[in-house]
Order: C-alpha cells, then structure tokens, then sequence
C-alpha cells in the first residue's frame, strides 16, 4: 500500500515497449531525430497552436530552464510560498537564472491570492534601481497541495502580472491529473490562460524519465537559447530519442489521460473513505490525485501497521498519492487497516 508518491510507481509497460522500439537501429542526436519531431507535432495538435518543445529528464531541470530565459539575473520571479521552486528545488531556479530572487505570495490550499499579487506588483517597481523587479510569474498547476485553478483564476492571475511586462510559467508536473479533473482543454490550462512556457510533466504519470518544456507562440523565439542553457547546465541528453519515445507513447490514444483519470478516481475514492472515519479532515480540497488530510494518531498508527506508506507533511497533515498504478484493493486495504 504505497502512497508515499506517485513517483514511488512503476513506469507503464507501453512507455517502456516505446523505449525498446526506439532502440533498434541508429538515430541523430540531441533532439533531431524522427521521434522528437513527431512528438512535437502532435504536441502541436494537442495544445492547438506553435509551440517548440525541449525534452528533460527532470522536473526541476524543466522549472529552472525555463525560469532562466524568463527571468534575469537581477529580476525576482513571483510565486506561492508553497511551491515546488521555492520549497523543494534546493535553489535551481535561482542558480540556473545566474542569481535571480523568489518572492512567495500567501495564498489559501497554496493558491496564489490575487490581491496579494497585485499588492506585491505594486510594492516591487521595475523601475527602482534599490529593488529587485519582478519579471517572471510562476503558477503550478495541480498545485503543492493537490489543488486545481480553474481558467478563469489562471486569467485573474496572468493578467495584471502581463500588464507589469511579467513572463508567465506554468508548473505542470501534474498537468495530466489537472486536466483529467477540471474537464479544460491544454490549450484552456496553459497558452489561453495566459503561459508563456509549460513545464509538461509525464514522469509522475507513468513515464520513467520524461518531462518537458514547451514554449508558446508567445516565447518561440527563445528556444535557441534555452537550447543553449540546457547544454551549459549538462541537461542535454545525446540519446533524446529515448526521453521522446515515452512522450509518444504517454500521448497516443490519449494514454496520458486515461492514467491521470485512474489515478484521480483512487484519489476520489480514498479521501471519501477517508472523510468518514470519525477525527479524519481533509485539510485541503481534492482536485486531483493527492489528498491531505488530519489524522488522529490512533488511525495513523493502525495505517502504518497495516503497512501503509504515506509522508507526514510539515504541516502536521498526512499526504496520500495515487498514482496510474494504484489498485482498487489498495485503496480498500487502507480504509480497513484506516477503520480498525
């Protein structure tokens, strides 16, 4: 019964049969061979638009890219306090920007306040050579506490940061799972909401290593040097042929989706399970496939006996991860060994 992430789950057997097919044989490196290109073209089809696509094998890494041609060196790039680029990415988006400041926002079930943004915008000028400018907004999407922010939220969001000459980055290590929930199109959940860049996120989905940075319309022009940047930092994998086989496999017959929806529906299932033990809360609302939630000792004793794995969180709640791999008996199991 592990719900410890949904990174602890194995990779998906039609992820891996697309690695040994791409296997066979001799390819051109470094992103120019047939796969990356057929990736990118239907990734074209997928989000409705122009879009370049730069393969990584590591969320941060996708974060940290695409910080870097958004925000300079002496800029500051606004986000939630609890975001992964400030709380869990040990400084790579300041490192890779060459030094640039995060600036956390408050915001209720690690959602960005809207008028905090607008506050924070106004208190941090780009103009005044004493302060250090906002240039970039980072919004994830499922957010840290596995919460989702619909079309119109995103808009709210984007627009003043827009209006101030702000980049917009959206985190979506767990887009699939967003999208899978919130019933919005990817064009909905990223360009039209206001992105300039996409951290598209596959490898909490099934993948083994896969993520990606998608750059807009909007930033297109840029992918020459965060091509560059991803050279300089050791991030270009010569062998990109393998990294995209999983994306082309993730995304046929929109495999992508249906795994995010089996993983959101154990969620589901779970945190109603869950609900109705008596001391158990949830601490934040279930948009996707994580759950928080408050438990007496005594019920997360009996889970742990029962050889649950789950993360306590620093907030004193407990984080369950479902994942495309999660069984139904699992999630049954747990409520029984949850229930005494």
């Amino acid at each position: 019964m592990n719900f410890l992430s949904d990174t602890t789950a194995p990779a998906h057997p039609a992820l891996l049969d697309a690695m040994a097919h791409a296997n066979g044989g001799y390819a051109a490196s470094y992103g120019n061979d047939p796969i990356c290109q057929r990736v990118e073209d239907h990734l074209k089809q997928v989000f409705e638009t122009e879009l370049k696509v730069l393969f990584t094998v590591s969320g941060t890494a996708s974060n940290a890219l695409a910080l870097s041609i958004l925000c300079p060196s002496h800029g500051a790039v606004l986000c939630h306090d609890e975001a992964h680029i400030h709380r869990d990415e040990r400084g790579a988006p300041e490192f890779f920007t060459g030094g640039a400041k995060l600036i956390p926002l408050p915001g209720a079930h690690a959602k960005i306040d809207l008028e905090a943004l607008k506050a924070t915008l106004n208190s941090w000028p780009q103009d005044f050579v004493h302060t250090t400018p906002p240039r970039a907004l980072s919004v994830s999407n499922l957010n840290e506490s596995g919460c989702a922010y619909s079309a119109d939220e995103l808009a709210a969001l984007t627009a003043p940061a827009r209006a101030r000459g702000l980049g917009i980055h959206f985190d979506g290590a767990r887009f699939a799972n967003l999208l899978a929930g919130s019933g919005m199109t990817p064009a909905q959940a990223s360009w039209k909401a206001g992105a300039d860049i996409l951290s598209l996120g596959a490898t909490k989905n099934g993948a083994l290593a896969a993520e990606a940075v998608i750059l807009f319309p909007s930033v297109m022009n840029r992918y020459g040097e965060l091509q560059a940047r991803q050279k300089r930092a050791g991030h270009m994998v010569a062998k990109m042929r393998y990294v995209a086989a999983q994306f082309d496999a993730w995304l046929a017959d929109n495999l992508w989706l249906d795994l995010a929806e089996h993983a959101n529906e154990m969620a589901k299932r779970l945190s109603e399970g869950l609900s109705a033990i008596d001391g158990v809360r949830l601490a934040h609302p279930v948009d996707g496939n994580e759950i928080f939630v408050t438990l007496p000792e005594p019920v997360a004793e009996r889970m742990r006996a029962g050889g649950a794995g789950f993360y306590q969180w620093p907030d004193g709640s407990a984080r369950f991860v479902t994942s495309w791999s999660t069984r139904e008996d699992d999630v049954l199991a747990l409520l029984e060994a949850a229930s005494g």
